[in-house]
């Protein structure tokens, strides 16, 4: 190969490997969100050590002195195989390795300093080749492009359609081929051209087979993690979802936190519907936010009286799902494909702000505050929305976390929801999946004390629903901040009192 093609494969490489280091670094943020939740932090921490791991590696470079191009090959075969299975890695080790943290930013340590080699070797060996001014505009110019090219595909199409595990394995194939085209482009310049060659090899077959079997390898590692049968698992662009079975217990968890139990989630979707929706005779219109598993909407469902029910829920997998898979809708009772029921995927705080209906009850059955993104939906900017939507005399209900867990963080809702103009009715009761769980229901105006329950209720009744709202000593009210956009006070709660629980 002349020096000109020579040239173009090299810049050619700095494409690549641009866009390959990209995808490795988003790859263990995004991993370390599902496992560890609060996405922000994880993201923030996950990106600041690899930029620093980059930078230690690129002041290693300077202690390269012969055989760059060899050196950079080895680089290249070291990064396939760590960055290609780093995500698959991390979720086989997350059951088994107590100290995960310090597992999860050792790969990202070791795959950020090798990343970190490549471009000051490169520009070494294309040192003679161009001119300095060349050089450098060529080099970082292909560097920010595939940089750019990977933060697209990356929400656009890897996520959603490959998934975590093999996207790694298949920019980690890419990875490797660089170092394969470049030995062969090269050989007669690199020493030992034939053990390197088979270096390679062995380093693409192993993340081929990798590839091949990712989801296995994921599944596997969730089977060992949830002592359960995981009968289906899919990460979407939202979140992770698996559903496991033992037994005649089917269990729904969403980025590794249970969601519910088919063998008690009557007695948590009958307490978040019941004691506000039975107050309100005249209640024709009911907007559900979040709840995509649609057990929410069948409680909905008991009542006659109900002309329509809304529901807005971010992800399309979720609803699909719990639309379409027997077992599942069999759980729900259809209620997803009710006539009465218009399923709409997107994002609560954005649909809110477009919204022009009002609604006379309204069911916010979001995931717990873990993270900013989800933090948002239980802050006053969104309540303010939530109010515009209801109609006279309405009221709503929302899903507060553990009161007992998470003290502060209930009562922050609980002063939220006061802080923009609602009476609050804060309520609570056991779920032995969770333990005890906490509601508020609230309303513009107070709301009767007659109940009317429909038939079939298998937990809430006139006696029960009244000792709801007694909060024993060891979960009355404390002092608390009032959960705003620019604070996100709700996070720092939830983060802190659910860590110091988990320790126990």
């Amino acid at each position: 190969m002349n020096d000109r093609g020579i040239r173009l494969l090299l810049l050619a490489s700095v494409f690549t490997i641009a866009t390959c280091g990209l995808i490795y670094e988003l790859i263990a943020s995004t991993v370390a969100s599902y496992l560890l939740g609060d996405s922000v932090t994880q993201f923030s921490t996950i990106i600041g050590a690899y930029l620093f791991a980059m930078g230690i590696g690129s002041w290693l470079s300077r202690y390269v002195e012969k055989d760059l191009l060899r050196v950079f090959i080895q680089v290249e075969f070291l990064i396939a195989l760590f960055g290609g299975s780093a995500s698959a890695t991390l979720f086989v080790l997350f059951a088994h390795v107590s100290s995960f943290r310090v597992v999860l930013y050792a790969i990202v340590l070791v795959i950020g300093t090798l990343v970190g080699l490549e471009i000051p070797l490169l520009l070494r060996i294309l040192e003679g080749r161009l001119q300095f001014k060349d050089l450098i505009s060529k080099v970082f110019t292909f560097d920010y492009i595939g940089a750019l090219l990977a933060s697209l595909l990356f929400p656009l199409v890897l996520v959603p359609y490959c998934g975590l595990a093999r996207s790694g394995f298949l920019f980690g194939i890419l990875n490797g081929a660089v170092g394969l085209v470049a030995l062969w482009a090269l050989r007669g310049q690199v020493r030992g051209a034939r053990a390197l060659q088979i270096q390679g090899i062995v380093v693409l077959a192993l993340l081929g087979a990798g590839f091949a079997y990712s989801e296995r390898i994921i599944t596997w590692s969730e089977a060992s993690a949830y002592n359960e049968e995981v009968i289906f698992a899919k990460s979407t662009p939202y979140q992770r979802i698996t559903i496991t079975r033992g037994g005649d217990d089917l269990r729904l968890y969403l980025n590794n936190n249970l969601q519910f139990s088919s063998r008690d989630e009557y007695r948590y979707h009958e307490a978040l519907v019941h004691p506000g929706l039975a107050r309100l005779p005249n209640a024709r219109r009911v907007l559900v936010l979040g709840g995509g598993d649609g057990l929410a909407v069948r409680e909905i469902l008991r009542y006659p009286r109900i002309e329509s029910i809304t529901l807005v829920d971010l992800d399309p997998s979720m609803t699909r799902l719990f639309s379409t898979q027997e077992m599942l809708t069999r759980l729900n009772a259809g209620a997803l494909t009710a006539p009465r029921v218009h399923v709409v995927n997107g994002d609560a705080f954005t649909w809110l702000k477009d919204n022009r209906e009002v609604f006379d009850f309204i069911v916010a059955d979001f995931p717990d505050p873990s993270n900013f993104s989800i933090g948002k939906l239980y802050t006053t900017a969104f309540y303010q929305r939530a109010r515009h939507a209801l109609a006279p005399g309405g009221a709503m209900v929302i899903q507060c976390t553990s009161p007992f867990v998470a003290r502060q963080s209930f009562w922050c809702i609980d002063e939220t929801l006061r802080a923009c103009g609602f009476v609050t009715e804060p309520y609570h009761t056991l779920v032995p999946s969770f333990g005890e769980w906490g509601f508020i229901l609230a309303s513009l105006h107070p709301l009767t004390e007659e109940w009317n329950f429909p038939g079939g209720l298998r937990f809430i009744d006139a006696k029960s629903v009244a000792d709801l709202s007694h909060f024993p000593p060891d979960m009355g009210r404390v002092p608390v901040q009032v959960n705003r956009l620019n604070n996100q006070a709700l996070v720092r709660y939830f983060d802190a009192e659910w860590a110091r629980y988990s320790q126990q």
